[in-house]
């Protein structure tokens, strides 16, 4: 019998191509892959992996392997999600990967709320950003996504991933009431020369803020870089900078600062990703429900520009 493990590293690196990003994705170390591999093809008696300059190709048999490896993969994870479907009261562990502004508020409210309804579903939350978490979710590390999209930003469609939209975050204008800054009009395009406090580049949330720049006439300059909306609050409080922070972070983050919703255009969707065997199950319906009361109770009640 075929080690279903083994089964997996393999389906895995076919799908992400080196030994060493199957290692960084499940967090085995590179020569603990190679070994496991090995065994696996002493266990099916056939080469299944062979040296292309620095790294290796899977062979036409590993190829083979690996679309039975899917079906047998496929159906452990729906006989598993069919085992624990109807079981009350709910219980076991989710692995989580969620953004940093779901952290702060959503997610600590969700979890209130699960503790409350599902005292034995163990929760477990892992600070992701988008492409690490999906590598994770395809890869079982995790068995949810909590996303955010941005609509100047598509997001592709991933085969055997079912996505599930719960929540329209309204994207803030955050100013300060005092100072320079407070002075200007309360717009995107009346900040064309102030200084920003944004999200790297790198990222999703600073790539939409600075398309969002770009489309409002100007490339922004950008003073502080950081990935912690606290951080960008408590400058614009100062005011030293203004800033887009979204409504999720909660009324409590933003106060002393004047927010404005830009409108209905500037939102982020928020949503659950799972992969598509395990989208039926009760602990992942029950996380889902309390998530999506979660978000229905933050607002910051910004108003309109």
């Amino acid at each position: 019998m075929l080690s279903v493990p083994r089964l997996r590293l393999l389906s895995e690196l076919h799908r992400v191509g080196s030994l060493a990003e199957v290692a960084r994705v499940l967090n085995y170390t590179p020569s603990a892959v190679s070994q496991q591999l090995s065994l696996l093809e002493r266990e099916t008696g056939v080469p299944l992996l062979e040296r292309e300059g620095r790294g290796v190709r899977l062979t036409g048999a590993a190829l083979a392997l690996v679309e039975h490896a899917r079906v047998v993969l496929s159906v452990l994870e729906r006989a598993e999600a069919e085992l624990s479907s109807g079981s009350l009261p709910l219980r076991g562990t989710l692995r989580v990967a969620a953004f940093q502004t779901a952290m702060i508020d959503l997610v600590p409210r969700a979890l209130e709320q699960l503790a409350t309804e599902h005292p034995l579903l163990e929760v477990r939350i892992v600070q992701r950003e988008a492409r690490t978490a999906y590598e994770g979710l395809l890869g079982h590390e995790f068995d949810v996504l909590l996303g955010e999209g941005y609509s100047l930003l598509p997001e592709p469609v991933i085969a055997g991933v079912e996505r599930l939209d719960f929540h329209h975050d309204r994207l803030l204008l955050a100013v300060p009431r005092t100072g320079a800054l407070a002075a200007l009009p309360h717009t995107v395009e009346a900040h064309s020369s102030s200084p920003w406090a944004m999200d790297s580049a790198e990222t999703q949330t600073g790539r939409w803020a600075q398309a969002r720049c770009r489309h409002a006439g100007f490339e922004p300059h950008v003073r502080y870089e950081s990935s912690n909306p606290l951080l960008h609050a408590q400058l614009v409080r100062r005011g030293a900078a203004v800033a887009f922070i979204p409504d999720l972070v909660g009324a409590e983050i933003l106060q002393g600062v004047d927010v404005v919703d830009l409108g209905s255009d500037d939102v982020r969707t928020i949503f659950t990703a799972v992969r598509t065997e395990r989208s039926a199950t009760d602990a992942v319906r029950a996380l889902r429900a309390a998530l999506a009361g979660a978000a229905a109770e933050t607002t910051t009640g910004a108003t309109a520009s």
